[in-house]
């Protein structure tokens, strides 16, 4: 399995100060993924066109010659490329990226401890993200457990598109749960996000019956899921379950990870499908549907 990237010093992903470290795979397809070099389990090169200065040393390194430049930049030959990563060691302006580290758990753990001082005066701690961090549940479970030896608070951000089995195996060992809910409609979440959500909406059952503490996220964008009919249908299904918290982030839809489908040379929202972020109004209107069901929201960064 492959990471794509360590964030220190995240103030979103949990409560306190707190590292979050990326694992590459997802089952999901969502049209405004933000991290959409998380969604194949692969290692991917990527190239930002504007860094490129056409020095050509990524084209005379390529042992497979799977480089050329052109009037519009370094065209890769994916045929022949074989991901080596000689390109981005040689290339002085940074125009190329790998995504996907093969990090072993010892060198994770060793990061987290870097950190600690942060931890233990903010409250915080670590955050497994991605991607989809339940697609890897015994690497995952290994790094809740050694967390847990050294008083690490321990999060886990999952859309819950998992095997209950994999869910199951890494529960008792999470302090606090991300739990993003895209859609309550079963139908329109296979629009949006290329799989049906009966499995997502079992298994968060499944983690507030068993008295787990979990905040639910939901991307707020105009045009697929900030009406009246999703955000009351949403309350209700939320208000339903045992769930002492009872506290949603509502995070407003940006445009950004198009540059990054550019690095990564994959089109955004292939379908053009509208997506717009809610005005003020709306964002005010939705926290004042979930009010009327007792449930806290809150706007909580950007998706």
């Amino acid at each position: 399995m492959f990471f794509f990237d360590i964030k220190r010093y995240s103030i979103n992903d949990g409560p306190g100060i707190r590292i979050t470290i990326f694992m590459k795979g997802c089952q999901l397809s969502c049209v405004w993924c933000h991290n959409p070099e998380g969604i194949s389990p692969r290692k991917q090169k990527m190239y930002t066109r504007k860094k490129c200065i056409g020095c050509k040393r990524c084209v005379e390194n390529c042992p497979a010659q799977a480089l050329i430049l052109t009037p519009e930049g370094i065209k890769s030959d994916d045929a022949l490329c074989k991901l080596c990563g000689q390109c981005v060691k040689v290339c002085p302006s940074l125009a190329m990226e790998m995504s996907g580290f093969d990090y072993s758990v010892d060198y994770l753990m060793r990061e987290i401890e870097k950190e600690m001082i942060f931890i233990e005066h903010s409250g915080g701690g670590v955050t497994f993200s991605g991607g989809e961090p339940l697609l890897y549940p015994v690497v995952l479970l290994e790094l809740l457990v050694r967390c847990r030896k050294i008083g690490v608070h321990r999060a886990v951000d999952t859309s819950l598109y998992v095997p209950k089995e994999s869910l199951t195996a890494i529960m008792n060992e999470t302090d606090l749960f991300l739990i993003d809910l895209k859609h309550i409609d079963s139908g329109k979440h296979k629009q949006f996000c290329g799989a049906p959500n009966e499995q997502i909406l079992t298994n968060l059952r499944m983690i507030a019956e068993a008295g787990k503490d979990f905040i639910i996220r939901i991307p707020l964008i105009e045009g697929v899921n900030a009406d009246d009919e999703n955000i009351i249908r949403s309350a209700e299904y939320l208000a339903s379950l045992p769930w002492k918290r009872k506290e949603v982030h509502l995070l407003p839809y940006h445009e950004t990870a198009s540059a990054k489908h550019q690095k990564l040379g994959t089109v955004y929202n292939p379908g053009k499908i509208l997506l717009t972020p809610p005005s003020k109004e709306r964002q005010q209107h939705c926290i004042n549907l979930f009010k009327l069901y007792r449930i806290n929201a809150t706007i909580g960064g950007s998706v």
